[in-house]
């Protein structure tokens, strides 16, 4: 196995988590709070915020939100309103097969390098860690807790795999996502079938097998985007 040392990596434990609020600087805080909101749909899709209601709401001038709002514009969150502030943007199942259509990409990409290169055994002990608390979560029917540890573990994939850009873009399309998933998670079937798929993934990166860590991974990813549209297209909803 590869030794190389990966402590300086880590990845959020949930969308929207910054670094700890002392090491921030007010557009940072301003950013963090703002997407966490739009995250956990307190700031639902479509609705709009203007820019002294955020400022008001976060304690601080409007210059720092000014700036976050800019900086969520730019990862395809919200939409900038001159003298309205800013509408979160919905997302529809058109934008979902886009979306899905980069990650499967991506993330693909990120589990064949790491195939090639191995794994150390610190970063097989965090893949093994997420996957075994996606299964704890089912046994105890947490399906949030499992959501979870699932985007736990595919967002260690990107960032093991030593390429920031695949992960900057993984994180930002993660993000666009993130409320479909969330509001989606009590219609779908029974995970069960996700924490196999992982496990299989995991094996074949530990054996250096890179056709079938890219085929099980690439599967994984297909078959997890088309559920979630035909989830839309069943439900009548159109964007979320």
């Amino acid at each position: 196995m590869n030794s190389r040392d990966t402590s300086s990596r880590s990845v959020p434990a949930s969308r929207g988590e910054g670094p700890p609020g002392d090491k921030l600087s007010l557009p940072e805080k301003a950013y963090y709070e703002i997407k966490r909101r739009i995250l956990d749909n307190e700031f639902s899709s479509g609705s709009f915020r203007l820019e002294k209601e955020l400022a008001e709401l976060l304690d601080m001038s409007r210059t720092p939100v000014r700036e976050a709002m800019i900086r969520l514009a730019n990862e395809g969150l919200v939409e900038i309103r001159p003298r309205h502030g800013m509408r979160v943007l919905p997302v529809s199942a058109e934008d979902m097969v886009e979306i899905y259509d980069v990650l499967t990409a991506l993330e693909t990409q990120a589990v064949e390098l790491l195939a090639r290169r191995g794994l150390s055994d610190e970063e097989l002990g965090q893949l093994m860690d997420a996957v075994d608390e996606m299964d704890d979560a089912l046994a105890d029917d947490d399906l949030t807790r499992w959501a979870a540890a699932d985007e736990r573990f595919h967002l260690l994939l990107v960032e093991l795999c030593g390429n920031r850009r695949i992960a900057t873009i993984v994180n930002t399309y993660w993000d666009q996502s993130h409320r479909v998933r969330m509001l989606t998670l009590g219609l779908r079937p029974r995970p069960t079938s996700s924490n196999n798929d992982h496990r299989a993934v995991v094996q074949a990166i530990q054996n250096g097998d890179v056709i079938a860590a890219r085929d099980h991974h690439r599967e994984h990813r297909v078959n997890s985007g088309r559920m979630l549209v035909e989830l839309l297209d069943k439900y009548g909803l159109s964007s979320i």
